[in-house]
């Protein structure tokens, strides 16, 4: 039977290969990005109580109501913006079937979209889907920053979107305000839509601050923007998210939305809804930026080299070059079968593989998790020839 090949990716995701492995030789997982630890106990008891509540039919397309109320409540909280509930966010089955729907909204065979790499998997493959191209540009290690006049040298006229990510997975980089003017300086004059991925947009650490495309006003007049409660409420499970865009963006997502997904699940919406307008909830960064200061102070012991602290996300990156000069794929592999621990090469982020001899551990972990781990990892060699 000949089935059509919708994109350029085959097989399945380095998520999925490098959990199999940890699992078929019993390693700690630290390469999937998923908390091991529970949830808070009073959202957990939302859930029970919206499911008892009978909140369990079909929620309106756009999302529930007062989850869309509370999100609207909370932006204007937290970043002092105006978000329209009825004309601007919608409810989705995770941040990446939002990602997807609007590629869908905006591509047209022959469409180019901009892709700053190391990229999440998913971005390349959408494009590709919607018979449109993927135009990548390189962030430059080991700092992971945007090099603007790269960005520059690939807009033609058939760029039709850039999409951007921060705090950035895989590397844990966030931008600043100036790198927002840069994108702004960029596609003034241009139709150029912009997909902002900011899916980790609570996890930011060190006192810094989240700048989100909507608080840049003439960026969020083209621009969707792409959240996620399984990162903000470590429940990834629940595969919740949704898209804040403008109206006219936001009715042609809708347009793409509605015969996909339609609804989405009503009683975790309740259950987030009333998690939201809750004030005496802990902000998630405190405990993520505990954990990434334990999983760094830990990783001392180690023989990796940090050469700069994640300011955001799940995830530190860490370069092997004191232990081997394998290519990454081959290290992490090795490192999952003759240590034990589990991790993601970097080098799966780049549709060319490029190798930087970096690997990506998730600290969204118990300490016994990390401690265990870092354990495992403490015994590895350093080289002989290095200096």
């Amino acid at each position: 039977m000949h089935l059509p090949q919708k994109h350029s990716v085959t097989g399945t995701t380095i998520f999925t290969v490098m959990s199999a492995l940890a699992q078929q030789y019993n390693a700690i997982n630290l390469s999937q990005g998923f908390p091991d630890f529970p949830i808070d106990e009073d959202l957990a008891q939302l859930l029970f109580d919206a499911a008892m509540g009978n909140y369990n039919q079909y929620s309106p397309m756009p999302g529930h109501p007062m989850l869309r109320q509370a999100i609207s409540a909370n932006f204007k909280k937290r970043y002092h913006i105006d978000v329209d509930a009825d004309t601007e966010i919608t409810i989705t089955p995770g941040a990446t079937y939002g990602i997807y729907a609007a590629f869908t909204a905006i591509l047209q065979e022959g469409d180019e979209v901009i892709v700053l790499e190391p990229a999440y998997d998913s971005y390349i493959p959408n494009i590709e889907m919607n018979r449109a191209k993927a135009v990548t540009v390189p962030l430059s290690a080991p700092g992971f920053n945007v090099d603007w006049n790269k960005v520059q040298n690939v807009i033609r006229p058939k760029t039709k979107a850039i999409i951007v990510n921060t705090p950035h997975n895989p590397t844990g980089a966030t931008w600043v305000k100036e790198d927002w003017d840069a994108l702004a300086d960029i596609v003034r004059d241009t139709e150029i839509i912009i997909l902002s991925d900011e899916v980790y947009e609570q996890l930011i650490f060190d006192g810094l601050k989240h700048y989100s495309v909507l608080e840049h006003p003439e960026l969020r007049l083209r621009s969707f923007a792409l959240f996620s409660f399984g990162k903000v409420f470590n429940n990834t499970g629940w595969k919740i998210g949704y898209c804040i865009a403008p109206a006219e963006l936001t009715k042609a997502f809708r347009q793409v939305h509605q015969f996909m997904a339609f609804a989405v699940n009503t009683p975790a919406q309740y259950a987030l809804a009333m998690h939201l307008n809750d004030e005496a909830v802990t902000p998630v960064h405190i405990l993520m930026q505990q954990k990434r200061d334990y999983f760094l102070e830990l990783m001392k012991q180690t023989p990796f080299t940090i050469h700069t602290a994640a300011s955001g996300s799940y995830f530190q990156v860490a370069s092997y070059e004191r232990i081997s000069d394998i290519p990454d794929m081959e290290f992490a592999q090795w490192l999952t079968k003759e240590y034990g621990v589990a991790t993601i090469p970097v080098s799966a982020f780049y549709r060319n593989k490029q190798d930087d001899k970096i690997i990506r551990f998730c600290f969204a972990k118990k300490e016994e998790t990390l401690r265990n781990a870092v354990e495992r990892l403490s015994g590895l060699p350093v080289l002989e020839n290095y200096k």
